[in-house]
Formats: structure tokens, sequence, C-alpha cells
């Protein structure tokens, strides 16, 4: 549960660099909860294929992540502001 976690909240940040069959595949596995077997039907694919393509996303999502580590600095980021006022917290918070 934990990497489901972490891999969605990867997404979130770094979505945008995806192609749209790459974002299309994983906001089906992940979002829409949808089995290899019911993508592979609704694409006409293989469910290897699927995977493929999931694991790819996973990896490039990974990888963006190490070379950029934009989620790395926003937990230590919220990490910081916890000690802040409400008034500056919710500031910070918006921006991120």
């Amino acid at each position: 549960m934990e990497y489901r976690i972490y891999i969605i909240n990867l997404y979130d940040i770094y979505s945008n660099l995806l192609t749209d069959k790459q974002k299309e595949y994983f906001e089906d596995y992940y979002y829409n909860n949808l089995t290899l077997s019911e993508m592979s039907e609704n694409y006409n694919i293989s469910r290897n294929g699927i995977y493929k393509q999931i694991k790819d996303s996973e990896d490039k999502l990974k990888n963006l992540e190490d070379n950029l580590h934009i989620y790395e600095k926003n937990k230590e980021i919220k990490e910081l502001i916890k000690d802040l006022n409400d008034n500056l917290k919710e500031k910070i918070i918006d921006l991120l």
C-alpha cells in the first residue's frame, strides 16, 4: 500500500511528462482500480502489453524523482512548515 501511495504521489507531480496512453493506463489501473484483464479487454491488447506500459510509466516516474527530487523536497517543506503559525502555514501549503 505504501508503494501505491508513493507512485500515485509521483504521478500527481510528474504526470504531464508521460504520454497520453501512459496516463490513460496508469489512471485506469491506479485510480479506477481496473485489473490488467479488464484493461486488456477495454484496449484490445494483451495483459502483458498493459503491464509493460504501466511498469514503464512507474519506472519513468521513479527516474524523474531520482533526478529532480520534487516529491522529496515537498515532503521536507511540509515537515518544516508544521512549526509555523497557521496563517503563514496555509499560504505556503496553498503554494505547494
